[in-house]
């Protein structure tokens, strides 16, 4: 499982723009027809995605806007972010365990403070 958000998009695309979309980054994303949240006589496309290709979740999101931008008259009133479970203190000393072997072969700076 990748980087998973959802995108509202702010009105129904047409398959000409959809295939924009996937050429411009979006090609994993499943498309579905939802309504707008504020309200719910507009109906918009809604864009999920399981992002496993970017490094970050806020790189997914900001290709994912970035994509957006490439079809005339369209943006994004909606992002939905689940939430992520707080890791547990044994997954994050494990997490701090494997930070600190990462950077043991790192140099370390040795400096002295002056006083004025």
């Amino acid at each position: 499982m990748g980087h998973v958000f959802s995108l509202i998009l702010s009105r129904e695309i047409t398959e000409e723009e959809s295939a924009i979309l996937r050429e411009a980054g979006c090609a994993g994303a499943s498309f579905g027809t939802d309504s707008l949240p504020t309200n719910a006589d507009v109906k918009v496309t809604k864009m999920d995605f399981d992002d496993t290709v970017s490094p970050s979740l806020a790189e997914a999101i900001e290709s994912a806007l970035e994509a957006v931008k490439k079809v005339p008259d369209l943006s994004v009133p909606g992002l939905t972010v689940p939430a992520v479970p707080k890791a547990s203190e044994e997954d994050q000393d494990e997490n701090q365990n494997e930070n600190q072997n990462e950077n043991q072969d790192e140099p370390v700076l040795v400096g002295e403070v002056v006083q004025e």
